[in-house]
């Protein structure tokens, strides 16, 4: 029933968003997994497209942002106001709160900004003021960058990174993919058409059965090999975190659901290792000049890490 109802949201995001890369598969998967995704591509490759046809998708609550130098933290969490009438304080909710949050061209606000979002993606809440304030139900980031533009921009901090359960980047389609697009868009967009297939609550029982789909003590093993293998990798300077293989090993559990595989195998776990681990590597001087990349870095670990047999 859940692999029915996961890859039903799969295909209607599909009508949406056409691509020849596995998205589609990495986001729902990422949403199961209760992660957080950064998609960095450049400018009209459809990252808005595909976060609002997941959000409709499940009939869920989605809110834009988009990220500006001059933007503060109040913006994103929401400010008390004095209510004159009452004489009281009442507290207005900024658009964090929301079931799937699109953080757009995230890299342009300062720090400080960009720190409002930690405790939100790792923990579900806010604390405003001193109080804590929990977000809906399977609170979900999309955030955005663009990767060749640098100016007026503030570099992500290692520690946000780490929050996000995955980075890939859209791609431009084939020819005919492209055709389609705009054979499909020359009256309406798709969006208009799309309607729900789920709900909030079937997503939380979604991410409960991805939960449960079993992790043999093996790929446990290949997994902790992989993240710990990538902090004494040739010219990195830090590897991946313990919050990196608990990533790998969700995602690869929600994988597992989506394609009706009753355990874990380890092609699930290298499907996604790019993805999960390389955003989270950092590489020293030397190695960046030579030519490499943190993907390049864990495909190398792929290949030399013992798989189970």
């Amino acid at each position: 029933m859940e692999r029915e109802c996961v890859r039903n949201i799969v295909e209607n995001i599909s009508r949406v968003y056409s691509t020849d890369r596995p998205t589609v598969r990495w986001l729902a998967a990422a949403f199961m997994a209760g992660g957080h995704v950064l998609l960095e591509d450049y400018p009209g490759t459809g990252k808005t497209t595909l976060a609002k046809a997941l959000a409709l998708s499940f009939g869920a609550g989605f809110k834009r942002i988009q990220f500006t130098p001059d933007l503060l933290p109040t913006d994103i969490l929401g400010v008390s106001i004095f209510n004159q009438r009452e004489h009281t304080f009442q507290f207005r909710e900024g658009p964090i709160f929301c079931h799937i949050l699109l953080a757009d061209e995230i890299n342009r606000a300062s720090p400080r900004t960009q720190s409002a979002l930690l405790e939100a993606m790792a923990e579900g809440q806010v604390t405003v003021e001193g109080e804590r304030r929990p977000l809906p139900d399977a609170f979900f980031v999309v955030a955005t960058q663009n990767p060749v533009e640098f100016h007026g921009t503030y570099p992500l901090p290692e520690a946000q990174l780490d929050r996000f359960a995955m980075r890939f980047s859209l791609g431009y389609v084939s020819a005919e993919t492209e055709m389609a697009i705009l054979a499909g868009q020359q009256k309406e967009h798709p969006l208009d058409r799309l309607t729900a297939c789920a709900t909030i609550e079937e997503a939380k029982t979604l991410r409960q059965s991805a939960a449960s789909i079993p992790v043999a003590e093996e790929i446990r093993r290949y997994i902790i090999d992989l993240t710990r293998a990538s902090r004494s990798a040739p010219g990195v300077s830090m590897g991946a975190s313990i919050r990196a293989s608990l990533a790998l090993m969700r995602i690869a559990q929600a994988l597992a659901l989506l394609d009706g595989e009753s355990f874990v195998t380890p092609e699930l776990v290298q499907e996604i290792a790019v993805p999960v681990l390389a955003h989270r590597l950092v590489l020293n001087r030397e190695t960046r000049f030579g030519g490499q990349t943190a993907e390049s870095v864990v495909r190398q670990l792929l290949k030399t890490v013992p798989v189970p047999a």
